[in-house]
């Protein structure tokens, strides 16, 4: 194979070899054949090895002297003793023989590879054999040809990989399109899309992707498709078709091929078939985004999957997307305190009703807020959706029996050091408590047998708690305990 990359060239001889090389003694050409060789080989003329001299310090250490007295052929592999008698052949009627590769079995490891070219040079037929060590091109020509198979084997897995990928983009049920994001222009479009458009799909390729939309929409797409450029996805936006007015949604994320930004796009009817009242749960989305209460669902680690524009609003953020992938814990709760107990209670239960907390706006303003929320862990996405709505319509309202509801715990941490923490903590115990009944009982309209049970005691212990406090006229109640 290394002989088969390097064929001999033409031979050309010295014009004048006598007058200019003819004063050259022994010593000198035996010199000069040393350093212009990796190993050289006196032989005589039926090739039996009489002197060996090597110009390769690894060659040497080969301990390839033992050579003289044998016969060249002896000392090759098998395959390569034809290759060593047509040499010899050649020299003996030429004088000069071509190159051939012959390989040598080594001590330990693989053979070792040598070039060889033969030469006749005095009259008793003696041939001098020059030889040049390959192993260095072997081991290269080696690593070649296991780049070549390592290239060989990745085209043939990213080929069949992109003959699967586009097996599923042409089945797909679902509408997809892939925008270049630099002129917004459709790339490709599969046949889902196609249909759902009512284009061919090779009219599609080329067309600006917000010609697709009405005037009112096209806003709106360019508003995604920017959005797309710094967000890693963007769900949900709402267009129509230009061509009779569907609605559709738009869900897309970037991705980037050859240097170069593209934009691959989901399109979703509501009015297609096979989906259980579409039209309607457009309207609800609908709803969503335009009612005046704050909407933000996000995923179990609290991150920010989507919110309407009055959550938005509430947290001083510039748009959607800006929200988008961050902890709901950057705007809402008190840090380190009631947003745990928030989600402790969803984990617990499944929802929680009229929790109050405050949000924190991006600059600064806070207010106070009471929560809605409701964890979803059986669909295709487990999410937390949260209805965030103020409180200060409830001023003035937060009192029970003339009494005024704690909202912070700044009350109770400016006694921290003038009270006994065990006074603090049975105070604060009592006042709960006491609270809780309190809001109980007007709950249910002073029934105390349902209070009771909304508070998980028995009638005699809520009475117990009620003298205890001082709460409610007990004389001549019959519920009372003797």
């Amino acid at each position: 194979m290394v002989e088969a990359l390097r064929p001999s060239a033409p031979l050309t001889r010295f014009n004048a070899p006598v007058e200019s090389l003819g004063s050259i003694d022994p010593e000198t050409a035996a010199a000069l054949i040393v350093s212009s060789s990796d190993v050289a080989l006196v032989m005589d003329s039926d090739g039996v090895i009489r002197d060996v001299a090597f110009g390769n310090e690894e060659l040497a250490r080969e301990a390839y002297r033992n050579w003289i007295g044998r016969r060249w052929t002896d000392t090759v592999t098998v395959e390569s003793k034809p290759k060593i008698e047509e040499m010899i052949s050649e020299s003996r009627n030429l004088k000069v023989s071509r190159w051939r590769q012959v390989n040598h079995p080594a001590a330990q490891g693989p053979d070792v590879p040598i070039r060889y070219s033969a030469v006749r040079y005095s009259k008793d037929r003696r041939i001098v054999a020059v030889g040049r060590d390959l192993r260095a091109m072997a081991t290269l020509q080696q690593r070649l040809a296991e780049a070549q198979q390592a290239m060989e084997r990745e085209y043939t897995r990213i080929r069949d990989s992109e003959k699967r990928y586009r097996l599923l983009f042409q089945l797909a049920a679902e509408a997809v399109v892939i925008v270049d994001a630099g002129n917004q222009r459709i790339i490709e479009a599969n046949p889902a899309a196609a249909t759902l458009l009512g284009k061919d799909a090779r009219k599609l390729a080329g067309a600006g992707f917000s010609d697709l939309f009405d005037g009112a929409s096209r806003q709106a797409a360019q508003s995604f498709m920017a959005a797309l450029r710094v967000a890693p996805r963007v769900d949900n936006v709402h267009v129509k078709m230009a061509e009779d007015g569907e609605p559709l949604l738009l869900s897309g994320s970037l991705f980037r091929q050859e240097n170069e930004s593209h934009l691959l796009v989901l399109l979703s009817s509501l009015n297609g078939p096979g989906s259980a009242a579409p039209s309607e749960h457009g309207d609800l989305l609908r709803i969503v985004e335009k009612m005046p209460d704050a909407f933000v669902v996000t995923d179990p680690e609290r991150r920010v999957l989507t919110a309407n524009s009055a959550f938005v609003d509430l947290a001083q953020a510039a748009s959607e997307e800006q929200v988008r992938g961050q902890s709901i814990e950057r705007w809402l709760g008190r840090p380190g305190v009631d947003i745990d107990v928030l989600f402790a209670n969803l984990r617990n239960h499944g929802f929680v009703r009229h929790f109050s907390t405050i949000l924190r706006g991006e600059y600064g303003a806070s207010e106070d807020v009471e929560i809605t929320a409701v964890s979803v862990a059986d669909g295709d996405r487990p999410c937390i959706g949260f209805t965030i709505r103020g409180s200060g319509w409830r001023v003035g309202k937060d009192r029970l029996g003339g009494r005024e509801l704690p909202r912070t715990v700044e009350q109770f941490t400016d006694l921290v050091g003038r009270v006994p923490l065990k006074n603090l903590v049975r105070e604060t115990t009592d006042l709960i408590e006491r609270l809780c009944i309190e809001a109980a009982l007007e709950l249910t309209r002073d029934n105390r047998a349902s209070a009771a049970d909304m508070l998980g005691l028995s009638r005699q212990g809520l009475y117990a708690k009620l003298r205890r406090y001082g709460l409610g006229d007990l004389d001549g109640d019959d519920g009372a305990p003797n």
